[in-house]
């Protein structure tokens, strides 16, 4: 399903997008060496329903995770990508961690996820790898609008992370959003300009370009959930949602809606 917004619910989206960018802040600041995922997960509880949201991690249950998720918010760290879920482990100094979230309020979902390096450590490779999505999530954006396919989307998010040196992964890769959480297109993170969907106003992506150093291939965790990197080595993973408009796209997943 191909769900398009009406004008008078852009309002409802932006908010749902501060929403969930202002928690990933949060949570960003108050994550420190020590950190456990378990608190990170209660602190995501916590602000979302302070926050008059909905969870739609709780109780999803897709065809490649193993039963509900069962938790509030993805913690990916190091290997992990995609998905992690949170359990007892103790954040260390120089850990690449991933908080990926997705929040439903007022009937619009909004998703959006943010690696950074937990500590005072600065391990070259992990900055690299969070750069390299940043960069390709912000070509990516540049590229949406009207008439714009989403084979250009992803050709432009590709180039990104092709130049950096990194090899893609097309299992997992953006997609629509509105009133749920995972809708078409499907927004693959390399591909063909000029193919695929064409993008209307009021259209909702959430583009999430992701990497691993030295593969492309995935392994699923015994948790049923966790998607790390074949080799063990290091990941990150950067996402917005945006909203295409009559002038171009819109960042929605934006703190307190400034714009970056």
């Amino acid at each position: 399903m191909i769900e398009i917004l009406s004008p008078t619910a852009l309002p409802r989206a932006r908010e749902t997008g501060r929403v969930v960018a202002d928690i990933l802040q949060a949570v960003r600041v108050r994550t420190t060496v020590g950190t456990n995922l378990l608190e990170i997960d209660r602190w995501a509880w916590d602000l979302i329903l302070a926050a008059g949201a909905e969870s739609c991690y709780v109780d999803y249950a897709p065809s490649f995770g193993s039963g509900p998720f069962g938790h509030w918010i993805c913690t990916s760290v190091n290997d992990a990508v995609l998905h992690g879920r949170p359990h007892n482990y103790a954040l260390v100094d120089g850990d690449l961690l991933t908080l990926d979230l997705a929040v439903a309020k007022a009937g619009v979902v909004a998703d959006s996820a943010i690696s950074f390096v937990v500590g005072d450590a600065r391990p070259a490779e992990s900055l690299a790898l969070i750069d390299a999505t940043e960069r390709a999530l912000r070509a990516g954006i540049a590229a949406a609008g009207p008439g714009a396919r989403i084979g250009d989307l992803s050709h432009a998010i590709g180039s990104v992370l092709s130049s950096a040196g990194y090899s893609i992964n097309t299992e997992f890769g953006g997609h629509g959003v509105g009133s749920t959480m995972h809708q078409d297109p499907h927004v693959s993170n390399t591909g063909r300009p000029g193919r695929g969907y064409r993008l209307r106003p009021g259209l909702l992506l959430a583009l999430e370009p992701w990497v691993m150093a030295d593969t492309d291939r995935l392994v699923t965790d015994a948790d049923g959930w966790t998607l790390r990197s074949a080799t063990g080595c290091r990941t990150a993973h950067s996402e917005h949602t945006i909203a295409i408009t009559d002038d171009g796209a819109e960042i929605l997943t934006v703190p307190g809606g400034s714009a970056v």
